[in-house]
């Protein structure tokens, strides 16, 4: 009998997303808990005692948190259509892009997060990361490993959908295709790919939310 798996997301993050990506590319079954972060739950508290966050990964009863280290588990536990490369050296080339990515989240959410000249910076500094994403991590391949879709491109996914939104919420131009032709052309490919075109966030509902949000920010 197969363990149960669930996951504990919340609309619309971008990591928890990952995480449904990841699990459809195995076809893994699971249970899908949307949580109100601003109301959480008590199973929520229970998993994630320290963070206190989504997503949460629950596998025959035990919790798994963080989502880049989600990935990397359910890489590990079910090691069909792998999605990190075999050979130990991209392998770790992989590991090295997508911590990058998780390094400088942060401040591509200065973009959302600020006003004023300190917006403009923040907007300045997004595209210096994204050409150093798309010149150094991505080139002119496919995906970010190669042909097929793996752990970088899921890692990164947030790009093709979730940037376009937060600039237009905030005001801003972040990312404009014809600055990062190879970024849109691996946009374009991930988009194209079955299990993310099947389980993306609407837009019109995301746009809505984030423009809430940033009119909070902005009253502050």
């Amino acid at each position: 009998m197969e363990e149960q798996v669930k996951l504990f997301g919340a609309f619309p993050s971008p990591f928890s997303y990952r995480i449904i990506w990841a699990l459809k590319h195995k076809n893994i079954s699971y249970e899908y808990i949307e949580e109100d972060l601003s109301n959480k739950s008590q199973h929520l508290l229970t998993y994630n005692p320290i963070y206190k966050m989504i997503p949460i990964l629950l596998h025959g009863g035990k919790p798994i948190v963080e989502s880049t280290i989600i990935l990397e588990y359910i890489e590990e536990t079910w090691p069909q259509n792998p999605l990190f490369p075999k050979d130990p050296y991209e392998k770790a080339k992989a590991r090295f892009w997508i911590k990058f990515g998780e390094d400088k989240n942060s401040e591509f959410y200065q973009i959302f997060h600020k006003i004023g000249e300190e917006q403009v910076k923040a907007t300045e500094n997004a595209k210096k990361i994204l050409k150093t994403i798309e010149e150094q991590g991505l080139g002119d391949k496919k995906f970010f490993s190669g042909d097929t879709i793996g752990l970088i491109d899921i890692a990164f996914g947030w790009l093709a959908f979730w940037l376009e939104v937060i600039q237009e919420a905030a005001g801003v131009k972040v990312y404009e295709p014809n600055n990062f032709p190879h970024l849109q052309s691996w946009i374009n490919n991930f988009k194209q790919v079955a299990i993310i075109k099947e389980n993306i966030p609407n837009r019109d509902a995301m746009l809505d939310y984030f423009k809430h949000r940033r009119e909070i920010i902005v009253a502050i």
